[in-house]
């Protein structure tokens, strides 16, 4: 991926999430994805949700729980050889407003194989 590729993921991950269209998001995930939020925890239970079904299901039920959403990219960062892309965003969800840093790590088959979501304090 180069650093304009990374920029237009981040970009059309932003509209899909703004479209709430889970699937649109999935469809860059692995089978076997390790997505780590805090979010999760309250969500199914677990800080650390493992396989894509999994993801999807705990995707779709935090969606089920807000009443807005809105992402707005504010930078993207990428690594080539790492293939790791964090992308910083400002996250508008149910009338809470704060930045958070979604860092996602590619596999060699193009798809996202690991996630870490870190977010700031509401404000």
């Amino acid at each position: 991926m180069t650093r304009e590729e990374a920029v237009a993921f981040a970009a059309g991950w932003a509209a899909a999430w703004n479209d709430l269209a889970v699937e649109r998001v999935l469809v860059h995930f692995d089978e076997n994805v390790s997505f780590t939020s805090p979010t999760a925890l309250a969500v199914v239970g677990v800080g650390t949700v493992r396989g894509k079904q999994a993801l999807r299901e705990y995707w779709n039920g935090a969606v089920a729980r807000v009443t807005s959403l809105k992402f707005v990219v504010d930078r993207v960062l990428w690594d080539a050889d790492s293939r790791e892309l964090a992308i910083i965003y400002i996250s508008e969800t149910s009338g809470r407003k704060k930045r958070v840093s979604e860092n996602l790590t590619f596999g060699r088959n193009g798809l996202v194989v690991s996630a870490e979501v870190f977010h700031g304090v509401d404000g």
